[in-house]
C-alpha cells in the first residue's frame, strides 16, 4: 500500500507536480494535499497565510476525515460557502501564542539618558516601549498537541516582527537583538538565541520562521553573528561553550546544502547561493505561486519555478528584480522568470564569511586553536573568493554573480555593500574599498533620496525594489561605510543615518506606528508593493533605529566595545 502522502498527490494531482516532488513539509493540512489545495484555491482569505496559521479543532486525522466527508457530500465540488463552513467548523484563528512581558524589560535603559537631542530621545523611548507589545510565548497546547498547529514550539519567549508575522523569524532576529541589547534585555536575547539554536538541534538548520511550512528553506545565516553580539555584551563563555557545536552544525548545513560552483575566467570557485529542494507552492502564498508558475507546462520547469520562488523567500528579499532574468540576463521581466539559484549573492557570501571568522574567534576564546584555525581558513578562503569573483575593480563595488552566464550582474542593490558591513576584505584595505564604494553610491545618485537608500532602481512592483527602503539595508550601507574607516565614507554614513532617523521620526509622529519598510522618495511614508499590505510593529525597524541612534547620537564606549568584538571597528 502506498504511503498516504503519495496517494493523495497521485489521485488529485493538486498542483500538477509529480508525486516524487519534495514537499514543503509532512503535514497533510498545512503543507500539501487536497485540503490545502482546495482551501487556498477558494481564496476564502485575502492573505493566503491566514489559513495555514489557523489551529485545528481536532487532531489532523479527524480534520482530514471531515474533509473527505465534505468531498463525498459535494461530489468533489464544494462551493466557496461549503469550504468556508468547513473552515469555521474545523479551525480557529487564535490560541497558539500569549502576550508576555519579559522579566528584564526596562523602560529606562541607560543609553537613553545619553541622547542629547530631546526629540530623538523621546522617539527612542517610544521604541523601547514597543518591545512588550511584540513579546510572545508559545502556549502549552502547541507543545502538547503539535499535530493541530503549524506553529513550531520553542522553549522561551521571543519578540515577533509584527503584523502578519506573529511567529519567530530568523534574520529579523539579528536587528531585534541589536535593539534588545541596547535596551538592557540580555535574558530575552539569550532566550531568543536558544530558540533558534533549538531549531538547529531539531532540523539541522534554522528555518525561515517558526512554522512547519517554512521547513523547506532557511533565511540569511546570521545566527553566529547574533551570538557574537550577545557574547560581546555578556562575556557568557559558559553558555557559548554549551552551544558552539550547534553553531558549527548550522554553518556546515549551509556549506553542504547551499554551495555552488561559479566559474570566472576559466577558474572554478565555490560560493553560496539561496535555494530550496522543494518544488511545490509555498503554503502561505499558495495561490500566488500557482499563478506565477502557471505558464510552465513541463513538470520539471514548474518545479524549478517553485524552487526559485522558495529560494527568493530564503534570501529574505521576497521578491526582487535581483532574482529575475530576461533572455539577455537582465531584469526586464517579471516574477515568472525568477531564477534565484542562478545568483551567487554578495550579501549571503559576506554573511557566511563573517560567520566563519566569528566562529573561529569563539573557538579561540574557548581554548580550541585547532578548530579556530579550521574556521579561520574557511573565512580567508571565502574572503579571497569574494574579492576574485564578486568585486569589480573598474566600478569599485561588489556585484552579484550570474552563474549561468559567468558574469557579474552590474546592477545597483544595497546588498552590493555587504562586504563593507562584514569587513570581508583583506586587512588594512577598508579605506580604499570604502572610498570607492562611496563614489559608486554617489555616482548612482542614491544620495539624493530623502527617505532612505532604495532597495534598487528598478520599479518592478515587487516589494524589494524601488522605491522601498528596508531598515536592515540601511544599516548594511551606513555601518558598512563607517566600518571602512574612510573619512568621506564615514561622513556619508552619518548623513544617511540622520536622514533615516528623521524619516522614522516623521513617520512615527504621523502614524504612531513603525513600519516594516518605508518610501525612499517620500520621507517618512511607508512602502508598498508585493504580496501583502505593509505591516506595522516593527521588530527590525525598531532595532535598526535604536542601533543608529546609539551610534550617532550617543557617546557610548561600552556598546562600541560590543560591536568591536564582532566587527573590527
Amino acid at each position: 500500500m502506498k504511503p498516504l502522502t503519495l496517494v493523495i498527490v497521485s489521485i488529485f494531482s493538486y498542483n500538477q507536480v509529480q508525486s516524487a516532488t519534495l514537499q514543503s513539509c509532512d503535514s497533510l493540512v498545512y503543507c500539501q494535499g487536497d485540503l490545502l489545495d482546495t482551501v487556498q484555491r477558494a481564496e476564502i482569505f485575502e492573505d493566503s497565510k491566514t489559513f495555514v496559521d489557523m489551529i485545528q479543532v481536532n487532531p489532523s486525522s479527524q480534520t482530514l476525515q471531515n474533509f473527505e466527508r465534505l468531498k463525498q457530500e459535494t461530489n468533489n465540488n464544494p462551493t466557496k460557502d461549503d469550504i468556508r463552513k468547513f473552515i469555521d467548523d474545523n479551525f480557529v484563528m487564535e490560541g497558539e501564542l500569549e502576550s508576555w512581558t519579559p522579566s528584564d524589560y526596562n523602560t529606562d535603559p541607560a543609553f537613553l539618558k545619553k541622547i542629547d537631542d530631546v526629540l530623538v530621545r523621546d522617539f527612542a523611548r517610544n521604541l523601547v516601549n514597543i518591545w512588550p507589545t511584540l513579546a510572545r510565548k508559545v502556549k502549552a497546547d502547541v507543545m502538547e498537541n503539535p499535530d493541530r498547529h503549524s506553529l513550531i514550539s520553542v522553549p522561551n519567549g521571543f519578540i515577533i516582527p509584527g503584523g502578519r508575522f506573529r511567529e519567530l523569524y530568523y534574520w529579523d532576529s539579528y536587528w531585534i537583538i541589536e535593539g534588545l541589547l541596547l535596551s538592557e534585555m540580555q535574558s530575552t536575547v539569550r532566550g531568543m538565541l536558544e530558540n533558534l539554536l533549538s531549531f538547529v538541534e531539531r532540523y539541522g538548520f534554522v528555518p525561515n520562521g517558526g512554522r512547519v511550512y517554512y521547513l523547506n528553506r532557511s533565511q540569511p545565516p546570521l545566527l553566529t553573528l547574533m551570538v557574537g553580539l550577545y557574547i560581546g555584551a555578556s562575556n557568557d563563555t559558559k553558555w557559548l561553550r554549551k552551544h558552539i557545536g550547534t553553531l558549527e552544525r548550522e554553518l556546515k548545513w549551509w556549506l553542504t546544502n547551499r554551495t555552488v560552483i561559479a566559474e570566472k575566467n576559466g577558474v572554478k570557485y565555490t560560493l553560496a547561493h539561496f535555494g530550496s529542494d522543494s518544488g511545490t507552492p509555498r503554503p502561505e502564498s499558495y495561490i500566488e505561486d500557482i499563478r506565477t508558475c502557471a505558464g510552465y507546462e513541463e513538470d520539471t520547469r514548474k518545479e524549478d519555478c517553485y524552487k526559485d520562488i522558495k529560494g527568493g523567500a530564503e534570501s529574505g528579499w521576497d521578491f526582487s528584480s535581483r532574482w529575475i532574468f530576461d533572455s539577455q540576463g537582465g531584469v526586464n521581466s517579471n516574477l515568472t522568470d525568477i531564477q534565484t539559484r542562478r545568483v551567487a549573492p554578495v550579501d549571503l557570501n559576506s554573511y557566511l564569511c563573517q560567520a566563519f571568522d566569528q566562529l573561529s574567534s569563539f573557538y579561540l576564546k574557548l581554548g580550541n586553536p585547532a578548530k579556530a584555525y579550521e574556521w579561520k581558513e574557511k573565512a580567508d578562503t571565502w574572503k579571497k573568493t569574494i574579492e576574485l569573483v564578486l568585486y569589480d575593480k573598474a566600478d569599485g563595488i561588489w556585484y552579484d554573480y550570474d552563474i549561468s552566464l559567468m558574469q557579474p550582474r552590474k546592477i545597483f542593490y544595497p546588498s552590493n555593500f555587504a562586504p563593507l558591513w562584514t569587513q570581508s576584505y583583506q586587512p588594512l584595505s577598508g579605506r580604499q574599498y570604502g572610498s570607492r564604494a562611496a563614489k559608486y553610491f554617489k555616482d548612482k545618485g542614491i544620495n539624493s533620496y530623502r527617505g532612505g537608500t532604495p532597495t534598487s532602481l528598478q520599479q518592478s512592483g515587487e516589494q524589494w525594489d524601488f522605491p522601498n527602503a528596508w531598515p536592515p539595508l540601511q544599516e548594511l550601507v551606513i555601518l558598512g561605510f563607517k566600518r571602512s574607516g574612510d573619512s568621506e565614507a564615514k561622513q556619508l554614513a552619518e548623513s544617511l543615518a540622520k536622514r533615516w532617523i528623521d524619516a522614522n521620526i516623521k513617520g512615527f509622529n504621523q502614524n504612531k506606528e513603525m513600519f516594516e519598510k518605508y518610501d525612499a522618495v517620500n520621507q517618512g511614508q511607508y512602502g508598498g508593493g508585493g504580496e501583502y499590505t505593509v505591516q506595522t510593529g516593527f521588530g527590525w525597524t525598531n532595532g535598526v533605529a535604536l542601533a543608529l541612534i546609539n551610534e550617532y547620537y550617543v557617546d557610548n564606549s561600552l556598546w562600541k566595545k560590543v560591536i568591536h568584538s564582532v566587527f573590527k571597528t
